[in-house]
């Protein structure tokens, strides 16, 4: 039986910082700055989230209160912030986060559930952010989409997140208007796709890094490459429901090229279960995706297996963790992080 994750990572509440694997690795949130304590469930004022994440100085946000924030307007994060739910159960709803111009953010163990509205996402993530880690997140009933990474936004990792109830999961470029998403890098890795409808995800232009997946019974496709997307799909399972097909190409016209192009996916080791069809594209076509190596030598990378697949249906999402100790200092009280 594989192991739990994070036997480390949360042995001290800054642990989290500099631990993300892949394109997000970098990202630190609130680590230099003070601890700041949302003492209401309040949708404003202080003590609440939203006077947290408004705030200019890095911040470590933790809470000292579970139940349910009911958002009003979009809540805006700025950077050098850490959401930190781990220790209590705390649900948004109404409106979502927003991460715009910003650098430096997790946000970790929270439940997104409910947004209502036009152009309401669980986590809206543009224009021009980088250094993002979404982690440990419950996110599902939103009108629009869960996840939304444009606009130039880039280096950015989604782990062990549980989607479900929804239909457009998780969006990954704007449109073929948009060609400054070329520079969108992004790594998805061991999150539960749960009976969501597509896009697991859908991208355009950037590079996307997709391993130990668990996608089963979506409703239209799993994962769509559009105009000049780069995909890496590595052991990742995909398990079918009524809908069979696991990759979806779509062509679309850059606004800055003459021709229609689609864009490519690399499968290795994926394990396709219940007739799922992969609809691979030929090796030539593919030799143009990018190779992980160049970007980022170490993740945590393991065989799709049913094992992997029980682990992941109990392992993400919120979880019950206990809100590790605030001290995280050595002797002379300077705050160690690896791998930044």
């Amino acid at each position: 039986m594989l192991s739990l994750p994070y036997p480390d990572v949360d042995a001290s509440l800054r642990g989290l910082a500099g631990q993300a694997e892949g394109f997000g690795r970098h990202a630190i949130g609130g680590l230099h700055g003070a601890v700041y304590h949302v003492t209401t469930l309040a949708d404003d004022g202080c003590g609440s989230l939203r006077e947290g994440c408004r705030r200019s100085e890095p911040l470590w946000i933790v809470f000292e209160v579970s139940g349910t924030i009911h958002l009003s307007s979009g809540l805006r994060v700025s950077s050098y912030k850490t959401i930190d739910g781990r220790g209590q159960k705390v649900k948004l709803a109404g409106k979502g986060l927003q991460l715009r111009e910003c650098e430096q953010v997790i946000i970790c163990n929270l439940e997104l559930e409910g947004g209502r509205g036009h152009d309401v996402d669980a986590i809206q993530i543009k224009p021009n952010s980088r250094h993002i880690w979404i982690d440990r997140c419950s996110l599902g009933g939103f009108d629009d989409g869960l996840i939304d990474i444009t606009c130039g936004s880039t280096d950015i990792t989604v782990s062990r997140c549980h989607f479900s109830m929804h239909d457009k999961t998780i969006l990954i470029g704007a449109s073929s208007r948009h060609i400054n998403d070329r520079c969108i890098r992004v790594t998805i890795h061991h999150c539960f796709f749960d009976g969501t409808r597509q896009r697991h995800p859908r991208v355009r232009f950037g590079k996307v890094h997709l391993y130990n997946n668990y996608t089963r019974n979506w409703g239209i496709y799993a994962v769509c490459a559009c105009v000049e997307s780069q995909l890496v799909s590595q052991c990742n399972i995909y398990e079918a429901g009524e809908k069979k097909m696991v990759f979806k190409y779509l062509a679309e016209k850059a606004e800055d090229k003459e021709e229609c192009s689609c864009g490519w996916i690399r499968s290795e080791g994926d394990l396709f279960l219940n007739g799922a069809k992969p609809c691979l594209q030929a090796t030539a076509e593919v030799q143009s995706v990018f190779n992980v190596q160049e970007y980022y030598e170490s993740c945590s990378v393991e065989p799709a297996s049913v094992d992997l697949m029980e682990v992941l249906q109990v392992c993400t999402g919120w979880q019950s963790t206990p809100r590790p100790s605030e001290s995280f200092s050595n002797a002379d009280n300077t705050i160690c992080v690896n791998s930044i």
